[in-house]
């Protein structure tokens, strides 16, 4: 006789099948998800040499600790100082060194000479890591920022300096094209790691429209040294042309239309990386071209484009090449004497290599999160990730031999939270004697700017202040010299996704590591490249296999969550957990 089964349960049964059926279609395949070369990345090392990881989520503290501290007593000190002349906004602001005992700024230089990349970057490192910066010993720190909003010249944006008649002293006023957009990635950052801070959301809103118009004014043609947005007009000078300043506005009008959900934010985006992504070569200048990896990687997930993200990260390692451009302008892939450099950004060719510790950190921000849009390129992030957080504790005065640096008797004020502005293949500004023949030498361009500019200038604020991006982004594991990345730290103006790592294992073998739950409730872990639960209902820790010189992209999951599919991206509940990679590539 047969037995009846109640209709719930044979609905039961019916999702058991489904899922069955669905556990099979995603069961482990050899690189479900194929990865994508790049070329400069490959010829990196899998065990750079000599290896020392850096706790950088420690040293982010450090560096906050350290520099916000008003009340420090002796030479060069305290790093900050008020800025009471109130320009463009009734509050008081604040500066912090360009570097050590800058003589063109502060009580005895210019109080309004500070600027925006060291002040910006420094509270988005430290939010990056947890710092409220809102109210930190009575300071509100983040809305103080606001006053590089530059509402009487008429441009309504941010700008690297409060005020154009700094611009003598050395500021970026104006005239060169990142420094003018710069400032506005970042504030859009800061603004998403610090909500709610008076007047932000307005200022969010102007500057979006700033850029939204300055790209409708451009037309797709970005061949300017900078543009002035309060003419609205592109303008040439003896500056470079800064072509991958179109992947500045495309970020920000991105973030904007997340933010303010105005569809035009939207067009002005894709316009931006349409001018963009039709360049014919690399025009690489400072820090923005990364970032249109970024925004083709994300609108390509989410908006169905066509971006071709490789030729992206191409330029961007690869570096301009352009004659008249900023020719070098790229990732170094080298070994300078005893020491593994690869990974770090700045000139590859400026007496044979110049690498700088900010634009290796910045280089970081969109770039990780971007695995999270185009997986294809998983082993190539977790790769360069390995090579450049290892090379970049070398600008770090504790962190290098005395014989490899500049100014190594004067490294005790540094704390070793303060480091030289970059590396040099070998000490092409100063030609001092003891470093002849020596490769690599820490050093910066510090005591260049100005006549009386002290030594210690070598060691730079500016470039140390956004460590809180790796102090985010990486953390070490169990087994050595596999990190876990943090692929949603930086990720910002992305409400609808799981928290994601990257792991990639750089050995012959297999290696096994450990996962730590630090949330109360069980979880699932998930991997989107070979579509396969990796452990499931986890309290406390699970241990998850990594094939050789291969990645695991690892999306942490509520426990005994159902993935659906849906226009065939991976979804729990209306949240994504992988995008489809067929649409991608």
């Amino acid at each position: 006789m047969k037995k009846h089964i109640p209709y719930r349960h044979r609905y039961s049964l019916l999702s058991l099948g489904f899922l069955f059926v669905l556990a099979v279609a995603c069961a482990p395949k050899d690189e479900l998800v194929s990865q994508v070369v790049i070329d400069r990345i490959a010829k990196m090392p899998d065990h750079p040499e000599p290896y020392k990881m850096s706790d950088w989520y420690e040293k982010a503290h450090n560096f906050d600790q350290y520099v916000f501290n008003i009340d420090l007593k002796g030479e060069y000190l305290p790093f900050l100082w008020k800025d009471d002349s109130k320009r463009n906004f009734p509050q008081n602001a604040f500066g912090i060194y360009t570097a050590i005992g800058d003589v063109r700024q502060g009580p005895k230089g210019s109080k309004e000479f500070h600027e925006a990349l060291c002040e910006m970057g420094a509270l988005l490192g430290a939010g990056l890591v947890g710092i409220d910066k809102t109210n930190q010993s009575g300071n509100n720190y983040v809305k103080m920022v606001q006053n590089y909003f530059n509402a009487a010249n008429g441009w309504n944006i941010m700008m690297d300096n409060t005020s154009k008649d700094v611009a003598k002293l050395g500021g970026g006023y104006g005239r060169d094209w990142w420094y003018d957009v710069f400032p506005n990635v970042l504030f859009y950052g800061l603004c998403e790691l610090f909500p709610n801070v008076p007047r932000a959301d307005s200022l969010q809103h102007v500057i979006a429209e700033q850029f939204f118009k300055a790209d409708s004014v451009l037309k797709g043609n970005y061949d300017y040294s900078f543009f002035d947005y309060g003419k609205m007009q592109g303008v040439s000078n003896d500056i470079p042309h800064q072509q991958d300043a179109a992947a500045g506005h495309a970020y920000v009008l991105l973030c904007a239309f997340e933010k303010f959900n105005d569809v035009r934010y939207l067009h002005g985006a894709k316009s931006a990386m349409d001018a963009f992504a039709n360049q014919k070569e690399s025009r690489f200048y400072e820090v923005l071209m990364p970032f249109g990896a970024l925004v083709a990687a994300r609108l390509n997930a989410e908006h169905g484009t066509n971006y071709d993200v490789k030729k992206i990260l191409d330029w961007t390692f690869e570096g301009c090449k352009a004659a008249d451009g900023r020719t070098g302008w790229g990732v170094i892939a080298e070994r300078w004497g005893d020491y593994d450099v690869h990974g770090l950004q700045g000139s590859i060719t400026d007496g044979g290599g110049y690498a700088f510790l900010m634009n290796s950190f910045d280089l970081a921000w969109p770039l990780v999160p971007m695995v999270r849009y185009d997986n294809h390129y998983a082993n190539a992030i977790g790769k360069w990730m390995l090579n450049v957080t290892n090379a970049a504790r070398l600008m770090y005065p504790y962190e290098i031999d005395d014989e490899h640096q500049w100014l190594p008797e004067k490294k005790e004020i540094t704390k070793n939270v303060i480091a030289y502005e970059g590396l040099r293949k070998v000490d092409y500004t100063y030609k001092k004697a003891s470093l002849e023949g020596v490769s690599p030498v820490a050093l910066g361009d510090g005591p260049q700017w100005a006549k009386d500019q002290p030594k210690v200038s070598m060691f730079s604020l500016y470039s140390s202040a956004q460590v809180g991006i790796f102090g985010a982004l990486v953390k070490k594991t169990n087994v050595e010299k596999i990190l876990q990345i943090n692929c949603n730290a930086t990720d910002f103006y992305q409400a609808n996704s799981f928290p994601t790592y990257l792991y990639y294992n750089p050995y012959d073998t297999i290696k096994s590591i450990c996962f730590q739950n630090a949330k109360k409730d069980k979880v699932d872990l998930y991997d989107v490249l070979s579509h396969s639960y990796l452990a499931k209902e986890i309290s406390e820790e699970a241990c998850f296999k990594i094939p050789s010189k291969s990645s695991r992209l690892v999306v942490i999951l509520p426990g005994g969550s159902q993935i659906k599919l849906q226009d065939e991206d991976y979804l729990v509940d209306s949240k994504v957990v992988a995008y489809n990679q067929n649409k991608i590539h």
